[in-house]
């Protein structure tokens, strides 16, 4: 069914408040990004998940973008750790990866409340599977195209050893930033949603 006008200005209207959280997530010091030695702890693969569940899986990929494009360009001016350079400046590491939580965040959703019928399940499996596809291939396409000497040693290791630290980190900021996307996403998304919904009973 074609969208109303009044339908087609609220939706561009969270769009773009949820493209301003993004860019106020990204530029604002331990907002977006928490610095933990060579690495960083973001948050904002929750903002991307949260839009995801709210507005679908295109713009939910749309908002992944403008993250990605943001992390790629601060690899080049103002890098969040001493390993954004060495690796974000490769559009397959910072850009894709954040297009693909917003995809299969979105498609989770849609999926999920088809089979269960209960939306707060629905968001905890989104929020899961967002926060993986992030972690998992950021630091897949790390090992797949960057086993070097240089990468290894922002992690503490040898080449050799690469793995195991991906590994490590997988297993410690990758288990923060799921722990904090199944807290956050059901608490915000499901609000939202229900908000959109009488707005457009109304």
């Amino acid at each position: 069914m074609a969208k109303t006008r009044h339908q087609q200005i609220r939706h561009n209207t969270t769009l773009a408040i949820f493209i301003a959280i993004i860019l106020l997530q990204d530029f604002v010091p331990f907002f977006g990004n928490i610095p933990l030695g060579p690495l960083s702890i973001t948050t904002l693969h929750v903002t991307v998940i949260i839009a995801a569940i709210v507005l679908g899986p295109v713009d939910g990929a749309i908002i992944g973008g403008i993250w990605g494009l943001l992390t790629w360009v601060r690899a080049f001016v103002a890098p969040s750790s001493p390993l954004a350079p060495l690796v974000f400046v490769n559009p397959l590491v910072s850009v894709v990866p954040r297009i693909m939580i917003g995809i299969l965040a979105g498609y989770t959703f849609i999926l999920m409340c088809r089979l269960f019928k209960v939306k707060y399940i629905a968001a905890v499996s989104a929020a899961i599977v967002g926060a993986l596809t992030n972690t998992g291939l950021v630091l897949g396409f790390i090992y797949l195209f960057y086993r070097t000497p240089a990468v290894a040693q922002t992690y503490g290791v040898n080449v050799k050893h690469l793995l195991i630290a991906l590994e490590t980190v997988m297993a410690t900021n990758g288990l923060a930033e799921l722990i904090l996307a199944i807290i956050i996403v059901p608490m915000v998304a499901l609000p939202v949603l229900e908000v959109r919904r009488r707005l457009e009973v109304n």
